[in-house]
């Protein structure tokens, strides 16, 4: 494979500015993810809540058969109400060689990496699927999950 960091990255920035605090709305990012991952060719389902503002993600890449492995992560991070940031916590900020925003580790860097990796891995994938997982209010309590 190649060096996917750039794509990665970018996508991270992306990813961070979406204000997907636990209490608002992930759509746009899950729209997003959507988009992203049928351009790589995956089958793309979305689940949305009771209240229609929020939803789960489920793609998969490779034969439609049962197994397969699954890629999961959360979409939603904490608030950051009376936390003192030094930047915008919506808004990455590379430095150093590290990406900060809020959800940077704690999940949209991964999940970043899985979409930027998702038009190598569906060349690849041929004896059993490749499942994405992306979920919403992990951080309260996994009620999306």
């Amino acid at each position: 494979m190649s060096d996917h960091l750039p794509r990665t990255t970018e996508l991270l920035e992306q990813m961070i500015a979406y204000p997907t605090i636990s209490d608002q709305s992930n759509l746009d990012m899950i729209a997003a993810l959507a988009d992203l991952l049928d351009a790589a060719g995956a089958r793309v389902d979305l689940f949305h809540d009771d209240t229609g503002a929020k939803a789960n993600i489920f793609a998969t890449l490779g034969p439609e058969r049962d197994g397969g492995i699954v890629l999961s992560g959360h979409t939603d991070v904490v608030p950051v109400a009376d936390q003192d940031w030094t930047t915008d916590p919506f808004l990455a900020d590379l430095r150093d060689d590290r990406v900060y925003g809020r959800g940077s580790c704690d999940m949209k860097g991964f999940i970043a990496a899985c979409v930027a990796l998702a038009p190598s891995f569906a060349s690849r994938v041929k004896d059993r699927p490749l499942h994405f997982a992306f979920t919403y209010d992990e951080e309260t309590g996994c009620f999306g999950g």
